[in-house]
Order: structure tokens, then C-alpha cells, then sequence
């Protein structure tokens, strides 16, 4: 299905086929179909006739990097405010349709994105599509809502304050970004929060939250035609699909990521471990290596049959976590190693990892190593697709980020296709870039 068009290019009140998957005996066991309704909204479904589950997400291309110094904090504010209620139902209402029919029910906000979704039963899919409609387009976003609220998100930053490994992702976070909304911590701080109005929220709210940067995303048990139907009706409201000739908006996409600072960021924290985040500049969304860099972060550290985790832990005993991490966004990237250890061995953990990234961006990967990640990568894909709600997020964000979807079997194909050469050129152009240093522990 390459020839499928982009959403963006794709003309409003057109369904296209995306994906197809049928089994031996030739029986389609899965449908992914994109509908664009006027006003640029798109809805996306994979129908799967053997489960009696629905997962239903809606992603909205809007997150933390979206918001200016006075706004941060917006995003995951205005996530939590959702919630609270709209003209046709109050907050309980909202909260009691889902647990009343055993679904499950949540929110979360990232740097580029922000996503509402729910899982349920087949035959509650109406409902679940229609409080979410609800909510996106119609959430009254009252004073003492906003005021009650605050007091809820500034408990969460402390509660994320008294988490290491949390203040440690952060700080590397500004740091390598430092100036940048990529550097700023998702859900503000305490003075940015302390400082937001309902004025300023209600606005972003009804400035960001438009069609042509909303996915409806679903996955189960379904009819197509019926969900878009369902979805046209509950989005209607408060003119959110008014403006007929709309579009979807491309995926936000760049060539070459933007640098990491360089140097060394520390906190002092009164704690029996130092947290540590060693990075460096990784790849974007859109870098057709991604596939490759999964492999090599796998046996690098995705594992306790990893590189990291044998040296490091199994041989010489110098942590108790330890493990490689690779984030991507549309135009920038990050990889490295964390790990939390009694502070007389943060030297000792910092040589061995630096040693084993040379090794990696020198040598490259045994063929074993290779076949065994490739292993891994290929199971975890496989097992995270049983659940429908797995298979929603998947429609989501290859929705919003990427120009086509690509299905299970072409993924599969992609990582099968990952060479030793192609893992070590990665390794070579990532491990021996300038270093990011991140520790948060006793001085």
C-alpha cells in the first residue's frame, strides 16, 4: 500500500485502506482504514474480528515543546482539566461511564503530543468515542476547576521530585536542550504552574486543540463506516469540524537533529545512590536508521543479556540498574546510558560504560549479539500487538509522525534486514560524538 497517500494529501470525506493483512488460507484477520472528515480531523481503525475489545485513543499534536516560557506547564494542565467536566456531563459523570462498564480510562502529555484514550468492550465503543469527543471538544475549563487542579499538579511535580531517576532525566533533559521548550520538564514548574491563569489555559486550549492536529484512533472489534460515523456526530460540537475545507497538518519532520549541549550537570540530593545520565545526540522520528539504532540499543543495553548489564552489574557488581536508552522527536534525538549506584562507584560505572560505547563505535557487534537483539525486538513488537490498546497507540503516533503506517510484517522485514555493517556505522556515528553528563546524588 505505498501508494496510499499521506493524510495531509489525502482529500477531506475520503477513506483509504492503508493496510491489509489476511492468513494462510487467504481470510483478511485485519483492516487498517483512514477516514478525513471536513474540517481536517482524521479517524484511523484497525478492525480485528477475533477479539471482543476496543481501544480508542485521541492524539492531539500538541505537547510541552509547543509552549512558551510563560505557558509551560500548559499542556499537561490542560490534560488533567479534560477531565473535570463538560455542559452535557460533570466530572463524575465522565469517570462513571467508564467504570461502569469495567473500562479502562487515562491521559498522559509528552513533548510532542498529547493523547486521551480508553479501552473497553466492543459493544461500549459508542460511549467511549462520545466522552471523549465530549471532553476534546467541549470541556468547560471553569475557575475552580483550574484552581483545584493546580493544587493536584503541584503535588505530582513533587512526587517526581522525590523520584532520582525522574530528577536525573530532567536535568539531562535542560541541559542538552538548554534554551530550547525541548528542555523544559513536561508538566512545568511549581512557579510556572503557581502563574498560570484560566485565561491563559482556556485560550491555549481553544487555540491548540483544533481538527486538522487530531487522530482518532481505534483498534478492536469494529465497523469502520460506524466509527466515523460516531465520530463525525461527537466532535461536531462547539464547531470544532466548522472549518469545511481544512486539512490534516503533516508530520513535523527535520533532516539532521539539533545538537546536545555538551558537559556535565549535577544535583546534590541527600540520597544512599547517585543517578546517572550519560548521552549523546541521537536520531530523529523521521531517520530511516531507526530500525538499526533499535537493534543496537538492544544489545547495548536493552537486557540483562546486554553489553551493559554483563559488564557492568553481572561481572563486576557496580550497579544494580543499568541500561541504554534512545529517544527520538521530529528534529532532535538522544542516546546513552543511565544507571543508579552507590556513589563510590559513579567513576568506576562512568569508565566501563564509556568503554563499552568505544568498543561498540570501534567494533560494532558480534553476529550473535546481532541475531539475539534482532530476536528481542522482533517478541517484543509480536506481544505488545496482542493488546488493542498497543495496536491504538501504534495508529496514533504513526499518524502524527510519520508519512504512512507501516504494518507488523514490513517492520519485521525491516529489522530482519539490519545488518552488523549497518549496526557499527550507527554506533560510529553516535558513540563518538561530544558527551552529555547528568548526576543527581550526595555531593
Amino acid at each position: 500500500m505505498t501508494g496510499v497517500p499521506p493524510a495531509h494529501e489525502q482529500k477531506p470525506g475520503s477513506t483509504r485502506t492503508l493496510l491489509s493483512t489476511k492468513d494462510d488460507a487467504g481470510a483478511v484477520i485485519s483492516r487498517v482504514r483512514r477516514t478525513v472528515l471536513p474540517g481536517g480531523l482524521r479517524v484511523v481503525t484497525e478492525n480485528l474480528p477475533g477479539v471482543r475489545s476496543a481501544a480508542v485513543g485521541v492524539f492531539v499534536a500538541v505537547g510541552s515543546r509547543d509552549e512558551t516560557p510563560a505557558l509551560s506547564g500548559a499542556s499537561h494542565f490542560l490534560e488533567h482539566l479534560l477531565f473535570k467536566g463538560t455542559p452535557e456531563r460533570s466530572a463524575m459523570e465522565i469517570s462513571a461511564s467508564l467504570d461502569a462498564v469495567g473500562g479502562e480510562f487515562n491521559a498522559y502529555t509528552a513533548k510532542e503530543y498529547t493523547c486521551y484514550h480508553a479501552r473497553v468492550l466492543d459493544d461500549d465503543l459508542p460511549m467511549a468515542i462520545d466522552v471523549l469527543g465530549d471532553m476534546l471538544t467541549s470541556s468547560l475549563v471553569t475557575s475552580a476547576d483550574v484552581e483545584a487542579e493546580r493544587e493536584v499538579i503541584l503535588d505530582e511535580i513533587a512526587m517526581h521530585d522525590d523520584d532520582p531517576e525522574d530528577v536525573v532525566h530532567n536535568l539531562f533533559a535542560e541541559h542538552a536542550w538548554s534554551g530550547t521548550p525541548l528542555g523544559k520538564p513536561i508538566a512545568g514548574r511549581p512557579e510556572t504552574i503557581r502563574a498560570l491563569s484560566r485565561t491563559q489555559i482556556n485560550r491555549y486550549y481553544r487555540g491548540r486543540y483544533v481538527a486538522p492536529r487530531t487522530t482518532v484512533a481505534v483498534a478492536g472489534n469494529l465497523d469502520h463506516a460506524d466509527v466515523v460515523r460516531r465520530v463525525k456526530r461527537t466532535f461536531a460540537r462547539h464547531d470544532f469540524l466548522a472549518a469545511t475545507d481544512a486539512r490534516p497538518e503533516p508530520p513535523r519532520t527535520s533532516g539532521r537533529p539539533r545538537p546536545l549541549r555538551s558537559g556535565e550537570a549535577r544535583t546534590s540530593r541527600p540520597s544512599e545512590q547517585v543517578n546517572l545520565v550519560l548521552g549523546m545526540r541521537g536520531i530523529t522520528r523521521s531517520d530511516m536508521r531507526r530500525h538499526t539504532l533499535a537493534v543496537l540499543n538492544a544489545a547495548l543495553g536493552g537486557g540483562t543479556s546486554s553489553r551493559l548489564f554483563q559488564e557492568v552489574r553481572e561481572r563486576r557488581g557496580l550497579a544494580y540498574s543499568v541500561y541504554s536508552f534512545a529517544s527520538s522527536y521530529s528534529d532532535a534525538g538522544m542516546v546513552g546510558v543511565t544507571a543508579g549506584c552507590l556513589p563510590a562507584k559513579v567513576e568506576d560505572v562512568l569508565a566501563v560504560s564509556r568503554e563499552e560505547l568505544a568498543k561498540v563505535a570501534r567494533d560494532g557487534l558480534t553476529e550473535e549479539e546481532v541475531v539475539r537483539a534482532k530476536g528481542q525486538l522482533r517478541g517484543g513488537l509480536v506481544l505488545g500487538l496482542e493488546d488493542t490498546g498497543s495496536r491504538m497507540s501504534r495508529l496514533g503516533e504513526s499518524e502524527l509522525f510519520h508519512e504512512r503506517i507501516l504494518g507488523v510484517d514490513e517492520v519485521l522485514d525491516r529489522i530482519d534486514r539490519v545488518s552488523m555493517a549497518d549496526v557499527h556505522e550507527v554506533a560510529a556515528d553516535l558513540f563518538g560524538g561530544h558527551e552529555t553528563l547528568a548526576l543527581v546524588g550526595p555531593s
